[in-house]
């Protein structure tokens, strides 16, 4: 038997299987990728998520005249069961949730309108604070000394601000040159730069699931078993999921910013990347306040975001009028 054969038989079975895996790799991430950010995808999870929370709504207003009559029981004061219109909290949470799926699925096709999605969770749960806001509202002549009443006055004031800058942001998206004609190469970076685009997204809808599941069980445990911290189950209700998310976003915004440096290197394109970096960053830092600091920083996330757009928006107009200016020289 010839050593060396032997060898190059393993060699070469080696190899094969190396591929072989790679190859069915790609195929079941590829598939993975047609489930999660599908059209169908998408409007099953719809269909799901209304259904859901129309049944939640049902059950927590069920939950609430239960226990307001006396026949059910629950140890602690809850914030959430202290008056009937907190009730709309639990359906918008789930509305919430699909506003994330949303934000995913529209990464792979425009970072404008992925960021701009990223805005309107914002105001969502802003609005969400409101319904929770309205059980503890002190109707007195000290409203602007009450705790609860300066805050649903803030998230009142920020719900509007917030509506009037996405529209501006949208509006603003829309305001985009004449598009110039590009090259082989470029067309083929741009499609390299979708599907890793596609590949991030994909990877974060498992992620979204299981982040999703693991904070529900998490603050289910603590309402049903109540430790020492029972009194401030409900503090940072708010910030369930989101804030851990948001900073699972950081990490996912700060990859595409490095791989879009093999797209474009042009400042303005990496100005604008890394502008809406930072409006993500401060949209998490509100998570960690709370009062007046926290709506000034949900507030400023979007202003930059927006003014870092317009500024772009600039450049890319006065590159593409001198494009258009050097061509009619010639």
């Amino acid at each position: 038997m010839n050593p060396k054969k032997g060898v190059n038989d393993f060699r070469f079975f080696d190899s094969n299987s190396y591929i072989t895996s790679c190859m069915a790799f790609l195929r079941l991430f590829e598939t993975l990728q047609q489930k999660f950010l599908s059209e169908k995808t998408k409007k099953s999870s719809e269909t799901a998520i209304l259904f859901i929370a129309i049944a939640s709504f049902i059950i927590h207003l069920a939950i609430f005249y239960l226990v307001d009559f006396g026949i059910l029981s629950i140890n602690g004061s809850l914030d959430l069961l202290n008056h009937p219109i907190a009730a709309i909290y639990t359906p918008f949470s789930f509305i919430l949730l699909y506003e994330v799926y949303l934000l995913i699925y529209y990464l792979p096709k425009s970072f404008t309108t992925y960021i701009g999605k990223q805005y309107e969770i914002m105001t969502l749960i802003v609005i969400r604070r409101l319904f929770k806001d309205l059980s503890n509202l002190t109707l007195s002549p000290e409203w602007f000394k009450i705790k609860y009443d300066l805050q649903f006055t803030y998230d009142l004031i920020t719900s509007v601000l917030m509506f009037f800058l996405i529209y501006l942001f949208f509006l603003e998206s829309k305001k985009t040159p004449n598009a110039v004609a590009l090259n082989e190469s470029q067309i083929g970076a741009i499609s390299r730069f979708v599907k890793i685009k596609k590949a991030m997204a994909t990877a974060l809808v498992p992620v979204f699931i299981s982040l999703a599941i693991y904070s529900f069980i998490s603050w289910s445990i603590k309402i049903i078993y109540p430790g020492e911290s029972s009194t401030n189950s409900f503090a940072n209700i708010n910030n369930i999921f989101f804030e851990q998310f948001f900073t699972i976003l950081i990490f996912a915004d700060v990859f595409l910013l490095l791989f879009s440096f093999f797209l474009t290197d042009e400042f303005h394109k990496v100005m604008r990347n890394s502008g809406f970096i930072i409006s993500t960053i401060l949209i998490r830092l509100s998570f960690s306040t709370s009062g007046f600091l926290n709506n000034i920083l949900i507030l400023c996330a979007v202003v930059f975001g927006l003014l870092i757009l317009v500024v772009y928006n600039k450049f890319e107009k006065h590159i593409a009028l001198e494009k258009t200016n050097s061509l009619k020289t010639y």
